[in-house]
């Protein structure tokens, strides 16, 4: 449970946040930044406990996620990061870890490129830069792929979306839109990550969206990365797999 929540008005989004933790010690806080479609809970339930430890955590909820009702404005990276920082400057943090998984890494790394002051350490999980980054089952989705979301992962967000949203029933137009801005062209070019100072940690599963090769450029281009491919894992597993991601968050983030 979080130790607090509340809403932030950013960019005419009423953003929900919840707070975890909070002995920080000399650590920076850590922004967990959800996947597309998905809550707090169904992104960061598994690994949150060990997270939270010596530790104050933000975790927002992307417009249209979760607690945060959907708008009329259309969902992008640019739009998402913009929330994110203003959701920073509301409650007084000016430096922050982040975490991001799938459509929350594609905000992260924006952040941490437009915003580069503003980030300390960056964790990318299941995250590209360019659009041939995905497999091409996954760009032209083609359902009956392993790679992709199971008809039961389907149902986990939107009972997740039900049990929370202001408007339970928006969940496909929401879900359409989302889709959307997922395979919308990405915003960054390879010198946008060679320019990108920030200690950066990229993870991915060995079955993920993101090919292996795509990652493995990305570590090259970044100048201070490193990369981990977690074995037998796949994008809806990725932040389950306690047991070998956490000693990764934890020797990297410390």
């Amino acid at each position: 449970m979080p130790s607090s929540t509340g809403y932030a008005k950013v960019n005419g989004v009423e953003m929900y946040y919840e707070e975890h933790g909070g002995a920080e010690g000399n650590r920076r806080p850590l922004v967990l930044l959800h996947g597309g479609a998905l809550t707090v809970d169904l992104t960061f339930g598994a690994v949150l406990p060990a997270l939270t430890d010596n530790r104050r955590i933000v975790a927002p909820e992307l417009q249209g996620h979760g607690h945060t009702a959907d708008t009329d404005r259309e969902i992008t990276l640019r739009n998402l990061a913009s929330d994110v920082v203003g959701l920073l400057d509301d409650i007084g943090i000016e430096e922050v870890d982040l975490l991001g998984f799938s459509l929350g890494g594609l905000t992260a790394l924006e952040v941490a490129v437009r915003h580069p002051e503003r980030v300390g350490r960056l964790v990318l999980a299941s995250t590209h830069y360019h659009q041939d980054g995905y497999h091409d089952e996954v760009r032209t989705p083609d359902y009956n792929s392993p790679l992709l979301p199971s008809q039961a992962d389907f149902q986990e967000m939107a009972d997740a979306y039900a049990a929370v949203a202001p408007d339970p029933g928006h969940f496909m137009d929401f879900l359409a839109k989302c889709s959307t801005a997922a395979h919308a062209p990405l915003p960054w070019t390879a010198d946008d990550l060679r320019a990108l100072d920030t200690p950066t940690l990229l993870v991915i599963g060995d079955t993920d969206f993101v090919r292996v090769e795509h990652a493995a450029e990305m570590r090259r281009l970044i100048p201070r990365a490193r990369l981990a491919v977690l074995p037998e894992t796949t994008h809806m597993t990725l932040m389950r797999r306690t047991s070998v991601l956490l000693p990764l968050l934890d020797e990297f983030l410390d």
